[in-house]
């Protein structure tokens, strides 16, 4: 009797303690709404991101809880729009489709905080379970680069004007064991208070499709 009382503390005790405490690392596609009419999507647009996120727990079983992290995002859009630099001003111009070029994209660099509420089929003893993550992503713009090259023209540059430092997403992850699905809706657009040379305003809201895997 003896022995199944201390069975029992120490099976407790490490319930007690049990929460899911990931690091993670995300894979996606990126792809663009709200394009300006005269611009389209080109290319493959990729993205990573890499952080931690420290689980709290909220209930008996402790597989429902709130998941709060730091992350770091790297995403980059290929795209039709054209952002050029003079005299330390940017201009945004939809690219004729006459015109043969081999690469023009931008890149944004962010820290980000994600909060996740969480449900999973797991327990103590469980190293694989179903998983639903619902979420909001913060973000920070810290650094930006536009890159073109052409036959005519080869630049780049960092720091594009323009850019909306404050980011904000909602976010949807589900899947099973340590591989599992994500897909992320931008809340703001890339870009605040821009128009390109036709005078439409550029707005470019992500959605982002791929994979998260999860480490513990």
């Amino acid at each position: 009797m003896a022995q199944d009382n201390l069975s029992w503390l120490r099976e407790n005790e490490i319930d007690s303690l049990y929460r899911e405490d990931q690091f993670y690392v995300g894979f996606s596609f990126n792809f663009l709404t709200d394009l300006p009419s005269e611009v389209n999507q080109s290319g493959i647009s990729g993205g990573l991101s890499v952080g931690f996120i420290r689980d709290i727990p909220f209930n008996k079983r402790r597989n429902i809880s709130l998941g709060l992290g730091l992350g770091f995002n790297t995403n980059t859009y290929g795209q039709t729009l054209q952002i050029r630099r003079q005299n330390d001003t940017d201009s945004f111009e939809a690219i004729s489709p006459d015109l043969r070029y081999d690469n023009n994209r931008f890149t944004t660099n962010l820290i980000e905080l994600p909060i996740e509420l969480r449900w999973r089929s797991s327990d103590v003893d469980k190293f694989s379970f179903w998983r639903v993550y619902l979420g909001l992503k913060f973000g920070y713009v810290f650094s930006s680069k536009s890159v073109f090259r052409s036959q005519e023209e080869n630049y780049s540059f960092r720091s594009i004007q323009g850019i909306t430092k404050l980011r904000s997403s909602a976010s949807l992850t589900f899947g099973y064991g340590a591989v599992n699905f994500n897909i992320l809706l931008a809340l703001n657009s890339i870009f605040n208070d821009v128009r390109d040379t036709f005078g439409e305003e550029v707005n470019m809201r992500p959605v982002k499709v791929g994979l998260v895997f999860f480490f513990l």
